[in-house]
């Protein structure tokens, strides 16, 4: 087996998970559309799930939507906030995921909406005032931000904008995929709109999340066909990969502060060992201070080796990442790192942690990247 340190790509999945979504793979397989016996149990298992959610982000259950990750989920909340809820005008930034800009960035060019990017620091957090500045329009507004970024891990002050978004009569979408079941979130104080969920993120599994639309606004479905989802998403609902989405969920927040204490040392520990092994080495983002615990991402010293880098690791079995796996394949760098001016010839890894990683697969990591840079070993 090797190190996975690729956790904010995806994670595994918990075995309690996937115990319980044999269940439903196995016996409790009816259409939940079905009036018969078998569909009425996997609809009441459904009901039952959602329920579940709903408490975890004091929710109301009709305000939860199945969807099939997150980029459904981003998706759903911008384009239907366009068509529904008459917005002109979407704020975002620009180090954002791609399930929100692309989108974004495809209704500003065919004319529907009017796009402001909101100013960032030298760190990647975003300018407050700036936010401001921009709210201050006659135009129907939507903000659609990360609450935490999937590259760099800075978090957003999510209330702090909520309450801007609220003194200017805006609509905020929290894309909280990577903070979700690592952070208590209550969509009520944070006063958002609509805030997204991807179950892979927290050891759930993949093709499976949610969109939180507040009851404050109404919006029509996405997909059409059907009336599932409380005729808010057609398509026969994925009941194994819901159930295994509460699971993990149920999972992650009965043992948030045994894990969150634990990962957290996990990020430190790499830091501390970098500074002492690594000369040279620097951290994009802010991953000492508001930065996602998960997450840290690496600047690494100058290297005639920096295109092979990911690759060397991985040959030694070290999974980690250059930036977002939703861009694996590209040739194109990353647009995050871009945004903070890293000198390009400076390697960029990412390495991003969970409850199965452990200090010595840190170690033997960071063994591993001086033998790429011929550095020498500790004896």
């Amino acid at each position: 087996m090797g190190i996975y340190l690729d956790n904010a790509a995806t994670t595994a999945l918990d075995e309690e998970v996937i115990q319980e979504m044999l269940k439903y793979m196995r016996e409790d397989y009816g259409n939940p559309s079905s009036t018969h016996s078998f569909g009425r149990k996997s609809r009441a298992s459904i009901d039952l799930g959602r329920r579940k959610v709903a408490q975890h982000i004091n929710a109301e259950p009709g305000e939860i939507v199945f969807t099939s990750g997150g980029t459904e989920a981003d998706n759903m909340a911008i384009l239907c906030s366009v068509e529904d809820l008459g917005v002109k005008h979407i704020i975002t930034s620009s180090i954002e995921h791609h399930a929100v800009l692309y989108p974004v960035e495809k209704l500003a060019a065919n004319g529907k909406i009017r796009m402001s990017l909101v100013n960032l620091d030298e760190k990647g957090h975003i300018d407050l005032d700036h936010l401001e500045e921009l709210l201050k329009t006659k135009d129907k507004t939507l903000v659609t931000l990360l609450h935490a970024n999937n590259e760099i891990g800075n978090l957003l002050p999510l209330k702090q904008v909520s309450d801007l978004c609220k003194k200017y009569d805006a609509l905020l979408h929290a894309d909280t995929v990577q903070t979700i079941a690592h952070y208590k979130l209550d969509v009520k104080e944070l006063g958002l709109h609509f805030m997204t969920c991807a179950a892979h993120k927290f050891h759930g599994p993949k093709g499976i999340g949610f969109l939180y639309i507040s009851n404050d606004v109404k919006v029509k479905p996405l997909i059409l066909g059907g009336g599932q989802e409380r005729n808010m998403r057609a398509g026969t609902e994925n009941v194994y990969g819901i159930m295994g989405l509460v699971k993990a969920l149920d999972l992650a927040y009965e043992h948030l502060e045994e894990h969150t204490n634990y990962i957290k040392d996990l990020k430190f520990y790499m830091i501390k060992r970098l500074r002492e092994e690594m000369p040279g080495v620097e951290f994009n983002g802010d991953a000492e201070g508001d930065c996602l615990y998960t997450v840290l991402n690496v600047a690494l010293p100058e290297t005639d080796k920096t295109e092979m880098l990911l690759f060397n690791l991985d040959i030694e079995g070290i999974a980690t990442s250059g930036g977002s796996a939703c861009s694996s394949g590209s040739s194109v760098g990353s647009h995050v790192v871009a945004e903070l001016n890293v000198a390009k010839n400076r390697p960029v890894v990412r390495f991003s942690f969970s409850k199965y990683n452990n200090k010595e697969e840190i170690d033997f990591t960071i063994e591993k990247l001086k033998l790429i840079y011929e550095l020498p070993l500790v004896s």
